[in-house]
């Protein structure tokens, strides 16, 4: 897992956000390593894997999101930093 590139999508709502995990899964190859409720209606959901697949699964996830709901905001972090590594989701933690 270290090294994978993190993609992130945020949504408002938790409609927009499960059919953005589901379309970034499909769309390639990359794990769902979590999701946060911000507060106010706020959804991210995140996903690892190479660089080419995060890019190809946030890019599938935002147009899904978009159809549905209200896409708040696309992200991808192509090697995080090890500091950053330590507040992420494991995957441990995904599987549970």
């Amino acid at each position: 897992m270290k090294f994978d590139a993190l993609g992130m999508i945020e949504t408002k709502g938790l409609v927009g956000s499960i059919e953005a995990a589901d379309a970034m899964v499909k769309a390639a190859n990359v794990y769902l390593i979590g999701k946060e409720y911000i507060g106010g209606g706020l959804v991210t959901v995140m996903v690892r894997g190479d660089v080419g697949a995060v890019k190809a699964a946030t890019d599938a996830g935002a147009a899904a999101a978009q159809r549905v709901g209200e896409l708040m905001s696309v992200h991808v972090i192509p090697r995080p930093h090890s500091e950053v590594e330590v507040i992420l989701p494991s995957s441990k933690e995904a599987a549970k």
